[in-house]
């Protein structure tokens, strides 16, 4: 029986190359090349763009993934990996607190994969074992477990044994054992050159397993836990919709795109306006906007554009009060939050609230990594071109990508209010702590091209986490049901996004817009959360430069205040300091809201 699992996790967790246990054995989903079913095609021209631009591949599509319905096949096709085993009933070997289990390949197991024959034993049922190989460009592949065994020594071809003991499943209380005597612990193949693993074969079993030639690569294998939370990250482009300006046009385009489907040029269109059903649809448009149209819709339309979080930030500062149409078939509808209403004094800096009543965001899965997540650019929210992503077919036609309706309320922030807060001496000093602990973060990290965010987004990234656990707390919402959409453009504005995926999914108490109404008090308890963590003065008083811990990329931070779930942060809970909003115990100085009288 295998499990049914949902559009949105297919992109979010199990999507191609991931690997997943099922009742008697672990698999590697399938590239999308094995995706079988009927699929719908959704509509976001921005995110097409984007996409197409990022994968190379003009005509790319953005679709649902397979859906099982009645009458019709829908399913992900997955491949058996890894392809070494062992036996669930133990046997004899390391004498007192050792636990000895045989080491078997795939073909040697008999009752389609189910059990081995053990001497002495009978049939014992197995299970995968739990480490493989891969790189951080995402290969994947099996341990050479009789080589690991044996080292430098010649391979012996007799049994091999995994002898554990203790209770923590840690490498260190593993040895991979030979019947001639050699073994070796496991924690030898944590090495962080990867010269025990050696070399990586560029190997991807999601394609094809292994039918589909391994790419070069100059990387080293590094040991991999296959239910790591790093053994799968996926990388995924997303926007919000927003109104066009010529979304009559591609309403009109999309009625009678049954006969501009197979157009080719601003003649064809002419040609088939002169049916009678184009005729009365186009009235009044231009060939050549059409033939715009009809590229846009088929995704062949790859050309200067702005950077997606751009357009989002000037659709929601534009002027008027509603933004969006109020029709059931509307992308985004957001009311001005009256400035009475939440006007306080702990509010300064804050320019305009507004209600998003109706939101929709499309999510398209473009690639994935392991090891380390490729974070986006804090302040375009676009990927940076040089990730080293893995694949995720063969020949990229098309992509998974899911669209959801919700709801959210954004909060702008003062331009001027911000610009001055960042010329004080004390946001400058803490800001150049931030950026000599990132220059320890891109020593290790040799060819990265992310970049530092200003101290703006870092506060506002801070500000964001705060009010999100603030949301959690006074409105019945769990913090992983809201996303965050962090806006820092200086020539255009700053702002900050809360949403959730599906309008009402979660919280008892009413929906985040309900919420938003009450947002100076939101504010209020997320500047009191920010001001102390359980952790002080362990977490305000070190500084990113000095940190030992790994957190060059946080300053006043941790799980017990201003961090959520990696994968619901646009930074994986990277560039955050609450010094930045409030004063903590560490006094800097740097606080951007005032403290209360």
């Amino acid at each position: 029986m295998y499990p049914r699992i949902g559009q949105g996790q297919l992109i979010a967790a199990f999507g191609p190359g991931a690997m997943m246990d099922l009742p008697q054995r672990s698999v590697v989903v399938a590239g999308l090349d094995a995706w079988v079913g009927d699929r719908r095609q959704i509509r976001e021209p921005r995110l097409t763009r984007r996409v197409a631009e990022l994968l190379k591949a003009p005509g790319i599509r953005l679709e649902c993934p397979p859906e099982a319905q009645s009458g019709t096949p829908g399913f992900v096709q997955t491949y058996v990996f890894p392809l070494w085993f062992v036996t669930r009933d133990l046997v004899s070997g390391r004498p007192s607190k050792w636990r000895t289990r045989r080491l078997v390949q795939w073909a040697d197991l008999e009752d389609l994969g189910r059990a081995f024959p053990v001497e002495g034993a009978g049939r014992s049922a197995v299970i995968p074992v739990r480490f493989v190989r891969a790189c951080r460009r995402g290969h994947l592949g099996d341990i050479d477990w009789p080589a690991f065994a044996h080292g430098l020594r010649p391979v012996c071809g007799g049994k091999l044994y995994f002898d554990e003991r203790g209770a923590s499943g840690d490498p260190g209380e593993v040895v991979i054992r030979c019947e001639c005597g050699e073994e070796r612990p496991l924690s030898e193949a944590e090495d962080p050159e990867g010269a025990v693993l050696g070399d990586c074969d560029g190997g991807r079993p999601w394609l094809a397993q292994g039918r589909v030639p391994a790419e070069r690569c100059a990387e080293r294998n590094r040991l991999l836990a296959r239910a790591a939370a790093n053994a799968w990250l996926a990388q995924t482009e997303r926007v919000i919709s927003l109104p066009g300006r010529d979304e009559a046009l591609r309403q009109a385009v999309e009625k009678v795109w049954i006969f501009l489907e197979s157009a080719e040029s601003p003649e064809d269109v002419a040609l088939e306006r002169a049916k009678p059903r184009v005729r009365e649809v186009l009235a009044g448009l231009t060939d050549s906007d059409v033939w715009e149209s009809v590229k846009e819709r088929r995704g062949d339309l790859i050309t200067a554009r702005k950077p997606v979080k751009l357009e989002e930030l000037q659709t929601l500062l534009s002027p008027g009060n509603p933004i969006g149409e109020d029709t059931l078939k509307g992308t985004l509808f957001a009311r001005v939050l009256p400035r009475m209403e939440w006007e306080r004094p702990w509010m300064t800096g804050i320019e305009r609230v507004l209600l998003v009543e109706r939101l929709r965001e499309v999510t398209a899965l473009v690639g994935f990594t392991r090891f380390e997540a490729a974070s986006p650019d804090a302040e375009t929210g676009e990927f940076y071109a040089g990730v080293r992503r893995a694949e995720i077919s063969r020949q990229p036609e098309w992509v998974p990508a899911v669209d959801n309706r919700g709801e959210g309320v954004f909060v702008q922030f003062s331009r001027d209010a911000l610009e001055q807060w960042r010329t004080r001496a004390a946001v400058q000093e803490r800001y150049g702590q931030l950026r000599r602990g990132f220059e320890a973060w891109k020593k290790d990290r040799a060819g990265t091209e992310r970049k530092l965010p200003s101290a703006e987004c870092v506060m506002l990234h801070s500000f964001s986490h705060l009010l999100i656990a603030a949301v959690a707390l006074d409105c019945g919402y769990s913090a992983s049901s809201i996303r965050e959409r962090i806006y820092a453009i200086p020539q255009v504005g700053y702002g900050v996004l809360l949403y959730t995926a599906s309008s009402d999914a979660e919280g008892s108490l009413g929906g985040l817009v309900h919420a938003g109404r009450r947002i100076a008090r939101l504010v209020r308890i997320a500047q009191s959360l920010g001001a102390t963590c359980p952790n002080d003065p362990l977490c305000a008083l070190p500084r990113p430069e000095d940190s030992h811990d790994g957190r060059t990329l946080q300053g006043a931070a941790c799980n017990a205040c201003a961090q959520i779930a990696e994968s619901y942060c646009e930074q994986g809970n990277d560039f955050l300091d609450r010094s930045f909003v409030v004063t903590t115990v560490a006094g800097s100085g740097a606080a951007f809201f005032p403290e209360p009288a």
